[in-house]
């Protein structure tokens, strides 16, 4: 992999360390700085991450200046167009599209392991009535290494495999009871006759008494829903998941600590804060004032759902998700809903207004996917949730990678100390 060398020289010594340079197949290259601190006594510096790679992978490719996300390679354009969610999950575990038999036999195993455990279903009694979905989420996910031990040898590579299947399994039933739990309703059941979309929307939505006919337009953006966001690389939770599970903690414990990441208001939550920012707006009633806060260098205003970190000329994703979006509303007759109306304002003016289009502020995958969720009925503290569903396979297959990865290493990130000088103990009468 290493091609060529940087030579690294320290003005104040002279002395010198040569620095291997990695080639990916696609993006920028790497250099190599772990001989740095043992040659010339250095850390690098670098917050948050931005600029260093934390490990090798071959499961995600992004290129935000390009515009460019890619699964194992296929463009996300093809992969929406084309594939479904376990389609995708298939591809991001296995490195490979599979084929139908493959993918049959995958299907059925999800199947197979959509229940939990009983004991686990009463697991939910122990939280408040009012507590967060995520907050469950993160707790019953937890306590599943609890009632599966029998697979989480994470050097076993068919342990690893269960492991995986049992949480794509199990995802959809603990997101939809979390959710039931706060209505005070009761659970529903996984039904193996629907499809893995279709039976996490009548969890969340049927009942006992109602029957629940779901519809085909809510199952298909959702589906879209959860290909678009199944895996974007070294993001905060997905980060989170490989340093946890760097320590060998069971995958169950890793990635129940990447839904806690993802809980943030700067990850997950984003369009959440889409539809909380889009309800002010409408009930102001005047969009033109908002737009002209967010002109506004002295104004901290900001239009959530403009722009991306990542993706400095256009997210790729929500591109995809908007013809969906535009589908779903006009299906729903919503155009004639305040929220609504705002919402396709705001792309109008940030598709037109050169302020927008110089500074590439296009609508981003969270200002769509938010208000889809929205026009679908879920509420606004499930949002993270269903972000959660789509990314428990992106958050397995790095997990899986890195046990498989010869150089994986337990992390250990060092710091710039800038703290006190060495001082003396005082004795607590003498100060």
């Amino acid at each position: 992999m290493t091609k060529r060398t940087v030579t690294l020289t320290d003005n104040a010594t002279g002395k010198q360390v040569e620095l291997p340079v990695h080639e990916g197949t696609h993006g920028p290259a790497a250099i190599d700085v772990r001989s740095l601190y043992k040659e010339l006594g250095y850390f690098t510096y670098d917050p948050g991450f931005m600029a260093t790679a934390s490990c090798s992978s071959a499961i995600t490719y992004i290129d935000g200046d390009k515009g460019i996300l890619m699964y194992r390679g296929y463009p996300i354009e093809q992969l929406a167009e084309h594939s479904t969610y376990l389609e995708v999950c298939y591809l991001l575990l296995y490195g490979h599209l599979p084929t139908s038999t493959e993918l049959s036999d995958f299907s059925r195993i999800v199947k197979e392991h959509s229940m939990l455990h009983e004991a686990l279903r009463r697991f939910y009694g122990g939280f408040r009535h009012d507590a967060h979905p995520m907050a469950i989420m993160v707790g019953v996910f937890g306590a599943l290494s609890a009632f599966y031990h029998d697979s989480t040898d994470v050097q076993n590579p068919r342990h690893r495999e269960i492991s995986a299947h049992r949480m794509i399994s199990k995802m959809p039933t603990i997101a939809a009871w979390s959710y039931k739990y706060a209505l005070g309703q009761p659970f529903m059941y996984p039904d193996n006759s629907l499809g893995y979309t279709e039976n996490f929307l009548r969890m969340m939505f049927s009942t006992p008494t109602t029957a629940y006919k779901t519809n085909p337009t809510f199952v298909r953006a959702l589906d879209l829903i959860l290909i678009l966001h199944a895996d974007h690389e070294q993001n905060a939770s997905t980060s989170t998941v490989r340093l946890s599970g760097s320590s060998e903690a069971n995958p169950f414990a890793a990635v129940s600590a990447g839904i806690a990441s993802l809980w943030g208001p700067l990850h997950g939550g984003a369009n959440e804060s889409v539809v909380r920012m889009l309800s002010s707006i409408a009930e102001s009633g005047n969009v033109n004032q908002y737009v002209a806060r967010a002109k506004d260098k002295d104004d901290p205003f900001r239009l959530m759902g403009f722009g991306h970190r990542v993706y400095k000329n256009f997210d790729p994703r929500a591109k995809i998700i908007r013809k969906m979006c535009h589908q779903l509303l006009a299906e729903l007759g919503a155009e004639n809903q305040p929220l609504f109306e705002v919402a396709l304002e705001l792309e109008r003016i940030a598709t037109e207004d050169e302020y927008f289009i110089e500074r590439k502020l296009y609508p981003n995958v969270d200002f769509y996917s938010g208000i889809i969720l929205r026009a679908m009925g879920i509420p606004l503290n499930m949002f993270p949730v269903i972000f959660a569903l789509a990314r428990i396979v992106g958050w397995i297959s790095h997990w899986n990678e890195m046990m498989h990865d010869p150089e994986s290493r337990i992390g250990r990130p060092r710091q710039l100390y800038t703290g006190e000088q060495p001082r003396d103990y005082v004795p607590i009468e003498q100060r």
